[in-house]
Formats: C-alpha cells, structure tokens, sequence
C-alpha cells in the first residue's frame, strides 16, 4: 500500500476528486437533504461517485462525511449517529478505491459560531473533532482533511481535538468566500502562520468564489508557505438560472486554472462545487496522467 506522503514524496502533483453535494443533487438528491444521509440510505450512490471519479482519475477520495459532525447532525435526522456514519463513509469509498487509493477523511465546520459569539465552546469543538476523527480512522482513511473552514479558532480547535485521538496526516483547507479573504477576515498568510507550527501535512483553499479570487489565493499561499499546497476551487461562481444552480466554468477551463497552479508548485489539486468527474478527467488530461 503506497501511502499519502509517499505519493507526494518525488514531487508528484496529487490528483484529488470533485464534489460531493452538487454531484449528489445532479443523481437525484432531493432538495433539503443532506449528502450524508445517502451513507446510510444509497449507499450505492456513493460507491457510484466515488467509482466515477476513479475513472476519471482521482488517486484521493474524500469521504461522504463533510456534515457529520454530532454538533451538525444534531438536529437532524442523523442526530445520535455520528461515529455509525463516519466509519460507514470510509468504508464506503475504501470499497471502491482498494488498498491503493487515498482516502481522506473529510470534516466540516460545525455550523456554529465560536464563543463569545455562539454557543461552540472549545470544549465542545475538541470532542466533536475528536469524536469524527477517531471514527474515520477506525473506517480506514488515510489521512484527514479538515476543510471549508473560515474561523481560525474553530479550525484551531479541531486540530487540537483530533490530535488527541490520532497521528493520522491531517490537511487544513480554509474558503476564501469574500474573494481572497475567508467571511472572518483570514487571508492564506494568516492560516500559515497559525497552522504551519503545528504539523499540518499540507494546507490550503477549498470552494471560495470565483477561479480569479483562487489564481490569487494559490499564489499568496505558495508564496507563504513550504508546505505542500492543497486547492480544490468551485467550478466558477454559481448561477441561478431558474430553479437550477450552474456552475459556468466547463472542463477545459477549470483543467486551465488547475494546471497553472499545479506548475506553479500546489501539490494536491482538484474541485469543489460544480466539478464532475468530467471536470477530475479534463484536469487529470491536462496532467498528463
């Protein structure tokens, strides 16, 4: 079994996969529910878009598990269910890549805002990480990606949890959602500074705006940073066109921008809202794969 840091240990740029909640929406997924609930409930579904987008050429799958945080599950149908559906995600997308695919163990802001401001008390965002880290690991990831995260001490606190229950490699993706800051502010400086120190195995941007706002970002990032570079941009800035959501960047132009930035020196590359596995095999072309 090749492992996450060998993969990147000859300067090799990993390919990651698309997204999961746009995907899911575009096979069926009613309005108002959730991606995780087809863990339980299509579990085929899942499997399906993992395959597709190892057919594409992903070589890093993340788990169906960015929600599956107790905190923000807690009023929800999966309330109670937390540990169950992250095992059950890495089990999922381990059943479709084999030994040899990456899995990583994707997680989500809580939804809530830190103290004094909302009620998420340090405590409490510990355990919670702690908890979906400890579960994913028992699922079989590989390495765990905190993702979409825009407080830094929310995402501090998550570091410092999951450190208590695991030596997993962890990754750190901050959306920078108002341009080339994330919505409290963060630019890719700051999210260096707090998390290089700290062991992070890569750190980066998911989701954010539009691909321009990303080709800034990366560079601030690269620029930053030694660390190896994380992106996975959306597929342009969404579009409501009636009651449907598009996303206008094709498959060529998004292979473009991600191209660029893997010649830049960003390591581990793909999309976030809005990219099919049409999206991963135009990227993985322009790879050379």
């Amino acid at each position: 079994m090749t492992s996450f840091f060998d993969r990147l240990a000859d300067g090799h740029v990993l390919l990651t996969d698309g997204a999961t909640g746009t995907n899911f929406q575009d096979m069926g997924l009613p309005p108002g529910v959730g991606p995780e609930e087809w863990v339980f409930d299509a579990p085929d579904r899942v499997r399906e878009l993992h395959h597709r987008f190892a057919e594409a050429g992903s070589e890093l799958f993340l788990t169906c598990s960015f929600g599956a945080s107790s905190v923000r599950l807690a009023d929800g149908p999966l309330a109670g269910r937390a540990k169950e559906l992250n095992v059950r995600a890495a089990e999922l997308a381990r059943e479709v890549v084999g030994a040899d695919g990456i899995v990583g163990g994707t997680m989500g802001p809580t939804g809530q805002l830190v103290e004094p401001y909302g009620p998420l008390t340090r405590e409490l965002c510990q355990a919670t990480y702690a908890e979906q880290a400890q579960a994913l690991g028992e699922g079989g990831v590989d390495v765990l990606v905190l993702e979409t995260f825009f407080a830094l001490e929310e995402a501090l606190w998550a570091v410092e949890g999951i450190g208590t229950m695991t030596d997993l490699p962890l990754i750190i993706s901050f959306s920078f959602d108002q341009g080339t800051r994330t919505m409290m502010g963060i630019s890719p400086a700051d999210v260096v500074a707090a998390f290089e120190p700290l062991g992070v195995a890569a750190i980066g941007a998911n989701c954010g705006r539009s691909l321009e706002d990303s080709d800034i970002v990366v560079g601030e990032f690269l620029q930053a940073t030694s660390l190896p570079v994380w992106v996975k941009p959306n597929a342009g800035v969404p579009q409501v066109v009636g009651d449907t959501v598009l996303y206008p960047a094709d498959p060529a132009t998004l292979a473009g921008h991600i191209a660029d930035y893997a010649r830049q020196g960003a390591r581990i590359v793909g999309g976030c809202c809005g990219t099919t596995p049409e999206h991963i095999a135009a990227i993985a072309r322009r790879l050379s794969r």
